[in-house]
């Protein structure tokens, strides 16, 4: 089974990352999903952007507050709405989204259920708690508990059976810290494996060979083809 690749941000070598034409951009080079980024406008609207602060005027020598702007003001400077990705491109892919702001993960959920596809929707966090909150919430989205190795148990065994028993659907982590025995053990419990950063060829074919589940890619025509080429007979 072939992995989801998602474009991180959009297809951002393309296009400004995490605005609409950059998530255009990622579908029409063939990405099955688009990644970015969430958090709470200042009136309550869910708005894509990495940073807690956007680029203003004079040339961005000062930031606008995600969290004190309305979502007008930001999308005057390039950052779209939740909303605004789902009437402009659709619901037919994946879309995985790191929760910035965890005020913004209900909104999502809602959002989600009214205009996208929630078993096609992944909500990332480093914050297990968080996603065992989340799965109370909706039974329907994926959930993700995106962090590094250096913050989990000792035991994986025991840290793949606490996801499983929270409902979380994936783990992810930077492709270096990923195995193949490690990915084998948490398909026993059911919990998906994704590799974040995989930039180049080689890693890209490491982590195919692992079984990977998903992929997060820059390079958009990169991932796409090495995953099509892999999955040739």
């Amino acid at each position: 089974m072939r992995p989801i690749t998602f474009a991180h941000r959009g297809a951002r070598l393309l296009q400004p990352e995490n605005t609409i034409p950059a998530f255009r951009a990622g579908l029409e080079h063939g990405a099955q999903g688009l990644e970015t980024d969430a958090w709470l406008s200042g009136d309550g609207e869910v708005v894509l952007t990495h940073d807690a602060g956007v680029a203003g005027p004079l040339f961005g020598l000062w930031k606008i507050r995600v969290h004190r702007a309305s979502a007008d003001r930001l999308r005057r400077h390039g950052v779209p709405r939740l909303e605004e990705l789902y009437a402009q491109l659709g619901r037919d892919f994946d879309l995985s989204i790191d929760i910035k702001d965890p005020a913004a993960a209900e909104p999502m959920i809602e959002l989600s259920a009214r205009l996208g596809t929630p078993p096609r929707t992944w909500l990332c966090s480093p914050n297990l708690e968080d996603l065992r909150t989340l799965r109370a919430k909706s039974r329907d989205v994926r959930l993700v508990h995106s962090t590094s190795r250096r913050r989990l148990p000792d035991s994986m065994e025991r840290h793949a059976a606490d996801l499983a028993a929270a409902g979380v659907d994936a783990l992810n982590l930077h492709h270096s810290e990923w195995t193949k025995g490690l990915v084998g053990l948490f398909h026993r419990f059911d919990v998906r494996a994704f590799a974040w950063d995989v930039q180049e060829v080689r890693y890209l074919h490491a982590m195919l060979g692992y079984g990977i589940d998903a992929l997060y890619c820059d390079h958009v025509e990169r991932m796409v083809a090495t995953v099509a080429e892999w999955s040739e007979p």
